[in-house]
């Protein structure tokens, strides 16, 4: 890996090379540990208080970054290990590969009618009541997770690594998961989850129209429609109750020519989104597509994070 064009963007690449090879470590997984951490600090501090939850938030997320400051600092003249720590650090807060991994377990478990295991199935995509859904709202539910999760899980910490190192990459990931854990609107964490909500509604606001582009530009090499992933994206990415999902979700619908959004289902909260697109109702074989898209999305985020690291001089 040729440092000498940026230790910070080699290890990107070398990191995501990891992540699509490998995927997730098998034991000890960080985020697995950091959310297991972060469980028992809620259940220490919470309390039906947004000023609590601020705390908790910014306790929880302050210590990664702390790490990753400090590895950056020990490492500031051995580009050796600052690329190996940033490769590294790449890999494990990544998840492009289980993302495309429980695409396809989907997609298999729906083509074959397999419906009660295919709701089963839906939790390790998203947190999404599935004990009613059909073959169609489970391939929706799916299909929307992993366009979502494209930016999510690979472009908004490819982006923060190329902007801010491995303090970027450990202090997104923190607050990612923090606000997979308390971030919803139940009425436990209404209150509680509401500064880790709205902050990864901050971190994620460049990101998610980073990944909404790279989707319009991309779609062409996933057997997409590129005209018709940015028109969509420009007209539905607003119509989405979050600032976010719905960037990268309407891009995704317009790409494949698919129809997103409806009503869902969070943990007895019910949501009745807008649509987003113009097509039909996605089908198990669109959802292999949503795959492949964000695979080639994930890679095209790779290159431009390293690029944009390359040239800042990291």
């Amino acid at each position: 890996m040729p440092l000498r064009l940026g230790t910070t963007a080699a290890g990107l690449v070398t990191g995501y090379v990891a992540d699509t090879l490998f995927g997730d470590p098998r034991r000890g997984h960080p985020v697995a540990l950091f959310g297991t951490a972060a469980a028992r600090l809620e259940r220490r501090l919470w309390a039906d208080s947004k000023a609590r939850g601020a705390a908790y938030a910014g306790l929880c997320t302050s210590v990664p970054v702390g790490l990753g400051v400090a590895l950056q600092a020990v490492t500031r003249r051995r580009p050796f290990a600052r690329f190996a720590l940033t490769a590294a650090c790449t890999w494990v807060v990544l998840g492009g590969r289980g993302l495309a991994v429980e695409g396809a377990k989907m997609a298999r478990l729906l083509e074959a009618g397999e419906v009660p295991e295919a709701r089963q199935r839906l939790s390790h995509l998203c947190a999404r009541d599935a004990t009613t859904l059909d073959s169609a709202e489970l391939t929706r539910a799916a299909t929307e997770s992993i366009a979502e999760n494209t930016s999510d899980a690979v472009v908004a910490p490819l982006f923060w690594g190329a902007v801010a190192g491995i303090p970027g990459l450990l202090g997104y990931r923190a607050l990612n998961t923090l606000d997979a854990m308390v971030g919803y609107r139940s009425p436990r964490h209404r209150d509680f989850g509401w500064a880790a909500a709205r902050a990864d509604d901050v971190a994620n606001l460049v990101p998610s129209r980073v990944g909404a582009a790279l989707t319009a530009a991309c779609a062409p090499l996933a057997g997409g429609r590129a005209r018709q992933a940015w028109r969509i994206w420009r007209r539905d990415g607003e119509r989405h109750p979050s600032p976010n999902a719905g960037q990268v979700e309407a891009a995704f619908a317009g790409a494949l020519d698919i129809r997103l959004g409806g009503t869902n289902s969070y943990g007895g909260e019910v949501e009745d989104r807008a649509r987003l697109g113009e097509g039909r109702a996605p089908r198990p074989a669109d959802l292999r597509r949503a795959v492949r898209l964000s695979r080639v999305v994930g890679t095209a985020a790779a290159l431009v994070a390293a690029t944009a690291a390359a040239r800042w001089g990291r």
